[in-house]
């Protein structure tokens, strides 16, 4: 597998940004897989458990009495709903970004048409219901998308730069029929 070194602040920004999503969707996979094993009343005992102390020095705190409201009213479906939606978001994302770091070439628009998607849903969200969280995730994914978009032209000048004026060509695999991906 070939690597390049890394040139410039960009390549450090992508870098930083795509191993972040990475940890992101592990986080997000550990989190599916927790609440396929809790239900909503273990989730509001630690809720309660997490925010006691704030709540004893502040009853009004905005943090602590918004996390332990919205656990007041979970069903099993929307936990269930929310461990799905976790471990199927934190998958695609593991997987794009493995697939991004070895630089594989058809994982940029699928990264950018993913994280696009995400960001419309985030939209429709924030309309319903504001969240500085989402916000700020919503950024962060337009941030990536616009690293993504960056590094797949230059790796897409990268290849051409190759053997200029030519269409690619992929070395076959030994033992193979099938061209092996470049990068």
């Amino acid at each position: 597998m070939h690597r390049h070194t890394r040139r410039d602040w960009w390549d450090r920004l992508f870098a930083i940004g795509i191993v972040a999503k990475g940890v992101d969707g592990v986080l997000e996979l550990v989190g599916g897989i927790l609440l396929l094993f809790v239900s909503p009343a273990q989730i509001h005992r630690v809720a309660a458990a997490l925010t006691q102390h704030e709540l004893s020095e502040d009853p009004n705190d905005f943090i602590a009495t918004h996390i332990l409201h919205s656990t007041i009213g979970l069903s099993s479906g929307t936990v269930v709903f929310a461990a799905i939606y976790l471990l199927l978001h934190g998958a695609v994302k593991v997987v794009l970004v493995v697939a991004l770091l070895r630089k594989r070439m058809w994982a940029y628009p699928w990264m950018i048409g993913v994280l696009v998607a995400f960001i419309a849903y985030q939209c429709y969200r924030i309309a319903l219901s504001p969240s500085v969280g989402l916000i700020l995730l919503s950024i962060f994914d337009a941030l990536i998308v616009v690293l993504t978009w960056h590094e797949y032209r230059r790796q897409r000048a990268r290849i051409g730069a190759v053997e200029p004026g030519t269409v690619e060509r992929r070395a076959t695999r030994p033992g193979s029929n099938r061209p092996s991906e470049t990068g």
